[in-house]
């Protein structure tokens, strides 16, 4: 039986929730349910769901739900992502998720207040809306979108700030991969306490 935290917040926006293989990161390769939270105010230029941002466009489902209906799937892997998930009280979900026997995580910008229980926070900084300090000190993963020549050296900046523990990877923007990815790779040649990150899921064809 699922505990229902005593909180205000039983309903959360959602843009989707689906089933399939995290394509990105340490986990990559790993089943796990992935529930999409609506709203951000970051804005990255090169965002692949930007109609996430609005959380007006989008349904409020109640958590309850949303839980059951992960737990229909094999996989104990429950991933919040965005849009931004940070804009929302995530106390009720990951606690109820928990409840329910899945390791729960996060991708976020840190760009808001950290709210929940998480077992791995993979921090993704933006030059948009910088991560606030609290969040950088929880990360467990730190990952650095590569857009331009000059992202490696901001990147370096996150890198010193993160505990000494964070698992540090350089990912590729999709739509300059072919420009990036070779000079990622010779990056990490030569800076080998970073390790790449491709979108594997979007090369085997998976959300």
């Amino acid at each position: 039986m699922i505990e229902v935290l005593e909180t205000s917040v039983q309903s959360i926006p959602v843009m989707e929730a689906f089933y399939t293989l995290q394509g990105e990161g340490f986990h990559q390769g790993k089943a796990a349910y992935f529930i999409r939270l609506a709203g951000c105010d970051v804005g990255c230029v090169w965002c692949d769901v930007k109609e996430s941002w609005n959380p007006v466009l989008h349904p409020h489902r109640k958590i309850t739900e949303l839980v059951l209906e992960a737990r229909r799937h094999k996989g104990r892997i429950a991933v919040i992502t965005g849009g931004e998930p940070l804009m929302h009280d995530c106390t009720a979900l990951t606690h109820q998720l928990h409840q329910a026997g899945f390791n729960v995580h996060m991708e976020t910008s840190g760009s808001s207040p950290l709210s929940g229980e998480w077992d791995w926070i993979c921090l993704s900084p933006k030059k948009f809306k910088p991560p606030l300090p609290e969040v950088v000190q929880a990360a467990h993963e730190l990952k650095v979108v590569i857009y331009h020549k000059s992202d490696f050296a901001w990147a370096e900046q996150w890198a010193a700030q993160v505990s000494s523990s964070c698992k540090l990877y350089l990912q590729p923007e999709w739509q300059r991969s072919e420009t990036m990815l070779p000079l990622i790779v010779e990056y990490i040649k030569e800076n080998p306490h970073w390790e790449l990150s491709v979108q594997i899921h979007k090369f085997i064809n998976v959300p």
